[in-house]
């Protein structure tokens, strides 16, 4: 089932206001002549859109059992309620950008780069103080096309100091933002690069064995045998998000056992999705999805992963464990 929470994003400046403005305060700070100091243009950043988010869906653990050489599933086990509890500060806000800037400044990098995916929100060092309202534009509107006027906060990041890119293709373009009392800008370049599908699909297998270290259980393998079921969950989910495959058959027959054995599957989508830390963490933060990680039954896992900025949610993963 998806849930869907909208963020309506308020224009609270009228543009032309800003323009005068701008001129009024350039123009006190002395700085008309020369190089030219534009405080705003006629129109911010931001994106007049909604941020739509996807609850997680119930994972599922079906138990098979050989009976003479058919499999036939004897127990399906789904938990009720699709509620689920973000993880706070899954990554650094300002990861790219550590230690203080100088007066004046909002970043004390010159670039950064991000994924495709959208994996971080662009945020003002946290050094710098006294933001008040604040404006945020892109040179290259056919990489980043604009700047969501809050950030995800579900994810960890402050609404008062980051910006969620509306991110379109790769490539670069230089971000500017600033204070609209003029007090503050500065410029970044930001590289936009294609998220690696294959090496982030490792990396959660490592990021799930790192959160059953913990609890003192084995590491899981990489499942080979389920990997191609699991990719295929991923793109099934994107036309049907739910533990059952778009022809209406069960999740489970795109890698079934023949000689007995246990699976289960966990899927995610959406904003809380965009990267290996992200995913993991926001399935740690549902009990439900964590007992599938943590559960002591399963010996294998294969991940499943598609990205296409032309999807409704864009990310979509998938987790099959197996004991075959």
């Amino acid at each position: 089932m998806l849930k869907q929470t909208r963020l309506t994003i308020l224009l609270s400046l009228n543009a032309v206001a800003i323009l005068i403005a701008g001129i009024i305060i350039a123009s006190a700070i002395g700085l008309t002549s020369g190089s030219q100091f534009r405080v705003v243009d006629e129109r911010s950043d931001d994106v007049d859109e909604t941020i739509e988010d996807v609850a997680l869906i119930d994972p599922v653990e079906d138990v098979f059992e050989a009976i003479t050489q058919n499999t036939s599933n004897i127990s399906n086990d789904t938990t009720s309620g699709n509620a689920i509890n973000y993880a706070a500060s899954v990554m650094s806000a300002s990861s790219f950008d550590t230690g203080t800037v100088p007066n004046g400044q909002l970043w004390n990098a010159d670039s950064v780069t991000i994924y495709q995916t959208a994996n971080i929100d662009l945020c003002v060092n946290d050094s710098v103080g006294n933001l008040g309202d604040m404006y945020w534009q892109t040179s290259n509107p056919a990489v980043i096309a604009g700047f969501y006027s809050s950030a995800r906060t579900k994810l960890g990041y402050s609404a008062e100091r980051c910006r969620f890119p509306k991110i379109l293709n790769t490539g670069s373009t230089t971000i500017t933002a600033g204070t609209y009392d003029g007090s503050k800008r500065d410029t970044l370049t930001v590289n936009v690069i294609a998220p690696p599908i294959n090496e982030w699909k490792q990396q959660v297998l490592s990021l799930v064995n790192a959160e059953r270290a913990k609890v003192g259980l084995p590491a899981l393998a990489w499942g080979d045998t389920c990997a191609s079921g699991a990719q295929v969950r991923a793109e099934e989910s994107m036309s049907r998000y739910e533990h059952v495959r778009p022809d209406g058959s069960s999740w489970d027959t795109v890698c079934k056992p023949t000689n007995g054995g246990v699976a289960g599957e966990n899927l995610a989508a959406g904003n809380a999705a965009v990267s290996p830390e992200t995913v993991v963490q926001t399935w740690m933060g549902s009990p439900t999805h964590r007992a599938n990680i943590l559960s002591d039954k399963f010996t294998k896992m294969a991940v499943g992963f598609v990205f296409d900025p032309n999807s409704q949610y864009k990310t979509y993963w998938s987790q099959f464990f197996s004991t075959y």
